[in-house]
């Protein structure tokens, strides 16, 4: 009885898809859920757009909505806190409420894949 090796294709070789890294997304679409003209809504606003401005770039849909302002959305979104950010691409939608001072943090819990340092 003879033994007869196996030929492997090339697409034997690839790694399983579980096991390869997610491709970073092409776009990303945040909200950002302020409550008027406050002091903590602006640190809010600066935060967040710092956020978009020097990370994601030419990557990243920013609308910044004042819930006095436009109610409908805020119930139609849920908010029950301001400030909220909500990231709602890539998917799953992420949801960060409160304090967003420190930008350190929300780097960390977008998972943007980068070890980013900024202070103000």
């Amino acid at each position: 009885m003879r033994l007869q090796k196996k030929k492997t294709s090339p697409r034997a070789k690839r790694l399983p898809a579980k096991s390869r890294a997610p491709a970073a997304p092409d776009k990303y679409i945040l909200r950002l859920f302020v409550a008027g003209a406050t002091a903590r809504s602006h640190q809010a606003v600066v935060r967040v757009r710092e956020l978009c401005e020097t990370i994601l770039k030419d990557h990243v849909l920013l609308e910044v909505i004042d819930i006095y302002q436009q109610p409908k959305l805020a119930q139609v979104n849920q908010i029950v806190a301001t400030p909220t950010l909500i990231l709602a691409l890539p998917v799953p939608v992420r949801r960060f409420i409160g304090n967003l001072a420190t930008i350190a943090d929300l780097f960390s819990q977008i998972d943007l894949g980068q070890k980013v340092r900024i202070t103000l």
